[in-house]
């Protein structure tokens, strides 16, 4: 069995890396790929969240565990953690374990840039963030990295924190500050959710038209980032549709997706040139991001093939 360490998949993977490996995802999304329903659970304290994400193409299967334990703040340790496990296609046993917490970041983010490359507009200046947490962060990078920001708007219930995200952007060399939730919404190019949230985070008034907007944290039931309303006049994009509609944003507005209604477009048809992304600089686009198990498979493997490479890889 081939295992790589959280430490060499942290300075393995990067922001270009992830990339590559989700697009290919995306589109292995659309073709032969087949993915399964995600499990999510709980520890013995029901706050400590965890998820089963796998996934079967014709070359892997596998899956990603990952929780999420929000009291390992107060011990001094992460509160994500992540693991992806790739089986043996031949015998069914376990092939390859990836400690992949930090990887995990760098692919959640990667699946919002892919999406924003191809539907925010390519004089996108302005990125509106809402949350301060673990993700947000990378998130910003990643967009950095597809288009020229001139200005990144930090939206989060809590001022110190806000500020101190604000300034370790600067420091990064990306420009922010912290505003109120209208004021970023109303000058945002590109707006990205990223938090727990069981209610819309903004009002969908205050998006203006040609704004890209993309929801990564609506992952299980009873989530919600955006307006329904927002969702109702956008165009919208996901990254697996059966999956968005049962534990992402669309999950409500499920009555408007059926069959010869509003059309909703996998992010895979895009890339393929299958499906139209965006056809104006007017449309308001919206990227439902649940998180696929196909992303997790892609970069194992793309991280095993660097492991090998480098002779970082370990038999066990």
């Amino acid at each position: 069995m081939k295992f790589i360490s959280e430490q060499v998949s942290a300075r393995l993977i990067s922001h270009e890396l992830a990339f590559e490996a989700v697009s290919a995802a995306f589109i292995e999304a659309v073709q032969t790929a087949t993915t399964f329903p995600v499990v999510n659970a709980h520890g013995s304290d029901s706050q400590n969240r965890f998820s089963i994400k796998s996934a079967a193409n014709s070359t892997v299967a596998g899956l990603k565990i990952g929780s999420y334990w929000p009291g390992n703040t107060q011990q001094g340790l992460p509160c994500h953690s992540s693991v992806i496990l790739l089986i043996d296609q031949h015998s069914g046993q376990l092939a390859a374990v990836i400690e992949a917490s930090k990887v995990n970041a760098y692919r959640t983010a990667a699946a919002d840039a892919v999406a924003a490359d191809l539907l925010a507009r390519k004089d996108a200046k302005v990125l509106t963030i809402f949350g301060t947490g673990h993700q947000a962060a990378y998130e910003c990078r990643a967009i950095a990295k597809i288009r020229d920001l001139d200005r990144v708007y930090v939206v989060g219930r809590n001022p110190e924190r806000a500020a101190a995200f604000a300034q370790a952007l600067i420091v990064d060399g990306i420009d922010a500050s912290v505003a109120s939730a209208q004021q970023a919404c109303e000058a945002a190019d590109i707006i990205v959710t990223a938090t727990t949230a069981t209610a819309p985070l903004f009002k969908a008034q205050w998006v203006q038209p040609g704004t890209h907007v993309a929801s990564m944290g609506s992952d299980s039931e009873g989530k919600q980032e955006l307006p329904e309303q927002l969702l109702a006049s956008a165009e919208l994009f996901c990254d697996l549709s059966s999956q968005s509609m049962r534990i992402g944003e669309l999950q409500h507005i499920k009555h408007l997706l059926t069959p010869g209604t509003k059309q909703l477009t996998m992010i895979g048809e895009v890339l393929l040139n299958t499906a139209a992304g965006r056809t104006s600089k007017s449309q308001i686009t919206v990227f439902d991001s649940s998180g696929i198990s196909l992303q997790d498979l892609s970069i194992g493997g793309y991280l095993l093939q660097r492991a090998d490479a480098e002779q970082s890889l370990v038999w066990l």
